[in-house]
């Protein structure tokens, strides 16, 4: 399946290693994010022998809240996306966005000055008993006349009826015209209720999910703000604010005070977990390898311990072994200013394979683990067990994995034990079934080029994920993972809250529904279903793109492998290299099994056994001289 994979560091080999690349530095790229639910795997070979590193772990929470109290639990799940709850154009670019709806459409901005409330007009007073007597269908049609300038109110008053009328629509149950209001608030500081509204975001949070970006108008809020929150009765909603700022620092690359909120989260928050997961991806962008591992350290023992409100315990856990695994991956190999040649710390590689293998193979990330550690193994020299866990993912046991790379990684080996017709034929296989499979994934994005094509591969998502898209058997799978990631799967859940956020519209009161309330509210919410279809149609899109393009990656790292072969061949005929060769005598063996007492050697004889997968060995015969 394609899998998005940051690479965390990428590393020139010497062709003695036989790690293929293109590239003459060693670059750490930024590597960790919890908003993808894929790893990518350590990668990606190219024409000179290099080895790229997996990265990212990935989070997910659910959240609690009870809107009497306060205290608000959110529903950070994985993701950063950054989106706008006022009407507007839906973000584009990265990928990673919600959506943007401004129902006070010119005022962006535009803050205003502070203003004081007088005396209310006996229509506002009036919409305030409403309020207060929680007859909240009448309190938010009258409110909202006020709010309108239909009543005379002067500006103070109006915005402290913005505040009750987005607090008796959030009871009415509708949230996402709640938020539009809440927002507003948001983004004026000098709002009579600004302060107040912080409380409302957070139970915001727990109602709407991660895309509707309720983390970006929290990010309008200080230290001091949230400090208010931090007594006996509202510890958790303290908690839940810190981690929620954290993420708002975090995505806006302030790492260092990311962490700082994060470390604010008591473990007896049901939101530790995820603060520490960023707290530790955070040091890794800093390069921070230490703190890093000891951050995933505790996640592993806090859930060991039974820690409370945590879901998904095994998941989580296996997360953190892969974050542990590929942070000490990155942090093992380093390249040598001098020779240019890559050094490996075999103590933090063998900690990193010791991470991989905590990974049960029932864990929906265990072939990912294989094969990141392929690559582990392929630069500590143990060809045979790299090639053994290829070996394992290509098994029929698993027939909708998708790992292209793999075939790369075989090749890149055979060419590093000067076994050239052996990574000719692995190229030549590769391509054989790869090219027909990228032309037919290429065929499907030609339907959607062009402008406005968002909300059209929207549709084309949501065939998809029914099984209802008209796509040749050979990529039918590719695609379905590739449009299967959890990221995706929240901006999806954000549509469908809407639709029964308008489902419940359509029931309200008739009185309701017509009046000048009701209709802003039916606007908002076909204003937010129409900029998050397109804004999960961009996201979609941007995947099925950019896995399109590493597969040509992994295709074009193949005629390079060739172009090497080449080279290498001609080679031989330097009289130099002639003398490297060794007789088939003389060459070196990698991977003859012993087995001890408690093991028993079966030769592969063309049948797979579930029993067996993980414990494949390669043996590999090295013609290069020594």
């Amino acid at each position: 399946m394609f899998r998005k994979r940051l690479v965390a560091t990428c590393i020139v080999a010497t062709a003695a290693l036989g790690i293929v690349s293109t590239s003459s530095d060693a670059v750490a790229q930024e590597v960790i994010d919890l908003d993808e639910e894929a790893a990518k795997a350590p990668k990606k070979p190219a024409a000179k022998p290099a080895a790229k590193p997996a990265a990212k772990p990935v989070a997910k929470g659910d959240a609690k809240a009870d809107p009497k109290k306060g205290d608000a639990k959110a529903d950070p799940k994985k993701g950063d996306a950054k989106a706008d709850p006022k009407k507007g154009d839906a973000k584009k670019g990265d990928g990673k966005g919600g959506v943007d709806i401004d129902l006070d459409e010119g005022q962006e901005g535009k803050e205003q000055g502070p203003v004081v409330a007088g005396q209310m007009t006996e229509e506002a007073a009036a919409a305030k008993k409403l309020f207060d007597r929680e007859r909240w269908n009448e309190a938010a049609q009258a409110l909202f006349r006020v709010v309108n300038g239909e009543t005379s109110d002067d500006p103070g008053n109006k915005q402290l009826a913005q505040y009750y009328l987005a607090i008796a629509l959030y009871r009415l149950k509708f949230y996402q015209a709640s938020y539009a209001l809440f927002s507003q608030i948001a983004d004026n500081k000098n709002h009579l209720k600004f302060k107040e509204t912080l409380l409302w975001l957070a139970k915001l949070a727990t109602q709407l999910p991660e895309p509707a970006d309720i983390i970006e108008r929290v990010g309008k809020y200080s230290d001091d703000q949230v400090a208010r929150f931090d007594n006996e009765q509202q510890r958790d909603l303290f908690w839940q604010l810190n981690y929620m700022l954290g993420r708002y620092k975090y995505r806006n690359r302030q790492y260092e005070e990311a962490i700082r909120l994060f470390q604010k989260v008591d473990r007896k928050s049901e939101y530790y977990v995820k603060s520490q997961f960023f707290t530790g991806i955070s040091y890794v962008q800093l390069r921070k390898s230490v703190p890093a591992v000891q951050s995933f350290q505790r996640i592993e023992k806090v859930i060991d311990e039974g820690a409370s409100g945590v879901e998904d315990e095994d998941r989580l856990r296996d997360l953190a072994y892969l974050s542990m695994a590929r942070t000490y991956y990155s942090a093992s190999i380093k390249l040598d200013p001098e020779s240019n040649t890559p050094q490996v710390d075999e103590k933090k590689l063998s900690a990193a394979v010791k991470y991989w293998n905590q990974i049960e193979p029932a864990s929906e990330y265990w072939l990912d683990a294989l094969f990141e550690q392929s690559w582990a193994y392929f630069m500590a020299g143990d060809y045979p067990h790299a090639l053994g866990n290829i070996h394992t993912i290509q098994s029929p046991y698993f027939p909708n994995s998708f790992y292209p790379e793999a075939e790369v990684l075989k090749a890149v080996i055979y060419f590093a034990n000067c076994n050239y017709e052996g990574a000719t034929i692995v190229v030549a296989r590769f391509n054989k079934k790869f090219v027909p499979i990228r032309d037919e994934l290429e065929k499907v994005l030609k339907r959607f080029k062009g402008e406005n094509q968002e909300e059209p591969f929207f549709k084309f998502l949501k065939e998809v994920r029914e099984g209802k898209a008209n796509l040749d058997s050979k990529i039918k799978p590719i695609v379905e993972n590739a449009l299967s990631d959890r990221q995706l799967l929240r901006n999806l859940e954000y549509v469908r809250l809407l639709d029964d956020e308008m489902d419940r519209f359509r029931k309200s009161p008739p009185a309701f529904r017509g009046s000048a309330v009701g209709k802003q509210v039916e606007d908002s919410l076909k204003i937010a279903r129409d900029l998050a279809i397109r804004q999960a149609g961009e996201l979609a899109l941007l995947r099925y793109q950019r896995n399109v393009d590493e597969l040509n990656e992994h295709l074009r790292n193949g005629e390079k492998i060739l172009i090497d072969i080449t080279a290498a061949q001609r080679n031989l005929l330097d009289e130099k290299i002639s003398k490297g060769q060794v007789s088939k005598a003389e060459s070196k063996i990698y991977g003859v099994v012993k087995p001890d007492e408690e093991h028993v050697l079966w030769p592969f004889d063309g049948e797979y056994w579930r029993d067996e997968l993980g414990f494949y060995r390669q043996v590999v015969e090295s013609a290069c001289g020594r």
